[in-house]
């Protein structure tokens, strides 16, 4: 069997576990039972990250320990018309071509075949290794919670090999910090008058993607949209909000959202006027990178709504909150610098529920982002955290980490790997922050559109991811 053979079957086997994040319990156990039945130490800290420490082969006791790391948790992403539920279903895997992608949900390579190489290095015996330490983070995919819980401790190794980068022949030195903002505006509801009927506006069939990764592509945020109709119809009638829901988590670009409006009946033909039209408008708009949108509505059972004044309020904070590219970089051309994702809306009994997340390369740029976040909520005069701080991870061109896997590179490949910093949050931040010193590198296979049902993994990259991990590893001897 061959690497790639061998990597892709350990990695269908950790599909079929579920490992949504904060349920990455079942995934730790298995891997915890592979380590006891090959005499490998497993231990995991108070937090249910997770070590496991393989010794070196004959030779290279001596070398210093290496560790690889990844993370437990995927995220759950399934098309409209999915019945899949991540809390129990397998992933079922499909290859098509060149690529492997999932039945309508995320496939999870993001960051499963992560696992699946460590497994696979440790598990084959031609493969020549340092001591190793297989570190694997819970609940990465929800703001690097895991990871920000390590004690000084828990790894004894200092240089480091993140395996969550998504292509390969791309050498990761740096990532962008980040943080999320919580908004609570409370709202008041009345029950529906006689006189009053319904309308269920939906948005889907957006691209959506990961939220550092695809924020410059100019991707249409469901949130967004849905607020711009608002704001449209609000200007032809008086409508109060009975419901508004979009997004599904904070990395992700929201695909869908829907909202449900309660207004006088003797508007319903001014409604439909004004959505056809502006409907008309963003298709439009987005023709050409958005070819999948679908904007559509429905009567609907009349319920209790929003105040007058407080569907307006809506409406305006919504409109206000921003999305998107913040600003660009003035030291690397076309790299992001700070960003900023309105990732989930939700109108409850409670209120008007809203979560953004940003991020930047500079601490000041985030400050300033979040700040701009903070305003809006001010002013709107909703409820305002912060959480879910990660630093940046700042480059260091002279790691001799880098210099060892180019070097290696440029002889198993004859071409020099690309070293980029990413938008992204990569747990090298935090786990840079940690451990001082550390000397840390990010690679990976070539993964598109994580995050996203349309998330594949490119096969091919497989084999050469192997290479050089095997080449890597193998370079330690004493």
């Amino acid at each position: 069997m061959s690497a790639e053979e061998k990597i892709l079957e350990i990695f269908e086997h950790i599909a079929a576990i579920p490992r949504a994040s904060y349920h990455e319990q079942q995934i730790s156990a298995m891997l915890q039972t592979w380590a006891d039945e090959r005499g490998f130490k497993a231990v995991t800290d108070e937090a249910g990250n997770l070590l496991i420490k393989v010794k070196a082969t004959p030779g290279y006791e001596q070398a210093p320990t290496l560790v690889l790391q990844g993370h437990l948790d995927m995220v759950c992403e399934k098309t409209p018309d999915s019945t899949h539920d991540f809390s129990k279903d397998p992933i079922r895997c499909i290859v098509d071509g060149e690529w492997l992608h999932a039945d309508k949900t995320t496939l999870g390579a993001d960051n499963g075949i992560a696992i699946a190489l460590a497994i696979a290095l440790v598990e084959d015996p031609e493969v020549a290794h340092p001591p190793l330490e297989l570190l694997f983070t819970i609940e990465e995919e929800i703001g690097l919670g895991g990871v920000a819980k390590l004690s000084k401790d828990f790894i004894k190794g200092r240089t480091l090999i993140n395996l969550d980068s998504e292509e390969e022949g791309v050498f990761m030195v740096g990532c962008a910090g980040g943080l999320k903002s919580r908004m609570h505006l409370p709202i008041t509801f009345t029950m529906a008058e006689p006189h009053e009927v319904a309308c269920k506006i939906a948005i889907g069939g957006l691209q959506g993607g990961h939220s550092g990764m695809d924020i410059n592509k100019n991707r249409a945020n469901a949130n967004k949209l849905l607020a711009r109709i608002l704001g449209e119809i609000a200007h032809s009638l008086a409508f109060r909000v009975a419901e508004f829901r979009g997004g599904s988590a904070h990395n992700a670009i929201a695909r869908e959202a829907e909202a449900l409006l309660v207004f006088s009946k003797k508007d319903r033909a001014k409604l439909d006027n004004t959505l056809a039209a502006f409907k008309a408008v963003l298709l439009d708009e987005y023709a050409g990178l958005e070819d999948g949108l679908t904007i559509q509505w429905a009567e609907a059972h009349p319920r209790r709504a929003a105040t007058d004044s407080d569907s307006r309020k809506i409406t305006a904070f919504l409109q206000a909150l921003p999305h998107g590219v913040y600003k660009m970089s003035a030291r690397v051309p076309g790299f992001v610098e700070t960003s900023n994702n309105l990732a989930t809306v939700e109108l409850t009994e409670d209120g008007l529920k809203a979560l953004s997340s940003q991020r930047s390369m500079m601490t000041s740029g985030l400050m300033e982002v979040t700040r701009r976040i903070e305003s809006v909520a001010q002013l709107a005069r909703a409820e305002f955290t912060r959480t879910d701080h990660y630093p940046a991870w700042k480059p260091d061109m002279s790691s001799p980490l880098l210099e060892r896997s180019r070097r290696l590179y440029e002889q198993l490949f004859g071409a020099s790997p690309s070293v980029e910093t990413i938008h992204a949050g990569l747990e090298c931040g935090q786990i840079g922050d940690i451990y001082e010193g550390i000397d840390m590198l990010s690679l990976g296979m070539t993964i598109r559109d994580p995050h996203s049902p349309q998330e594949r993994l490119h096969i091919p990259s497989i084999n050469k991811v192997w290479d050089l991990m095997v080449a890597l590893l193998k370079s330690y001897a004493v």
